[in-house]
């Protein structure tokens, strides 16, 4: 039960058609990011080469054929957000004061200061992909 998986129903707005994830979607789209990063044909670095939106593409057409996933944009905006929100649960974890601490067991931040405006969006919204995306992403 993530708060960051909506259903997959489209909506029309000015900048176009915005495509909400399924939880099934982003769980098979993470599992499939980690074995594509497992291969280490698409690695480099922290991220992956070019043309890896593609084979997740066919990755995902096997696992959810009627999902209609598209390396461009679906695949590339969710990606981008969920690295966007990976980064900033590992930066507040990672930071100088490490006032803030990972529930592995609710999969969300937590402060045992209050006084921490930081993890009011994370506070009651689990992020159960984590841990996978800091096995592509952080540097060792």
């Amino acid at each position: 039960m993530s708060g960051f998986s909506q259903s997959s129903v489209s909506s029309q707005s000015f900048r176009g058609t915005i495509r909400k994830w399924a939880l099934e979607e982003d769980v098979a789209s993470v599992a499939c990011m980690v074995d594509l990063h497992n291969v280490g044909t698409f690695n480099a670095d922290t991220r992956f080469k070019a043309d890896y939106l593609n084979e997740l593409e066919k990755m995902l057409e096997k696992v959810l054929p009627h999902a209609m996933l598209k390396a461009k944009p679906n695949l590339e905006s969710r990606i981008r957000t969920l690295k966007r929100v990976w980064l900033i649960i590992y930066d507040m974890l990672r930071g100088k004061n490490n006032d803030f601490g990972w529930d592995e067991h609710r999969q969300l931040v937590f402060a045992e200061d209050a006084v921490h405006k930081e993890t009011g969006q994370f506070k009651h919204r689990s992020f159960p992909y984590y841990d996978q995306l800091t096995a592509i992403y952080a540097k060792d």
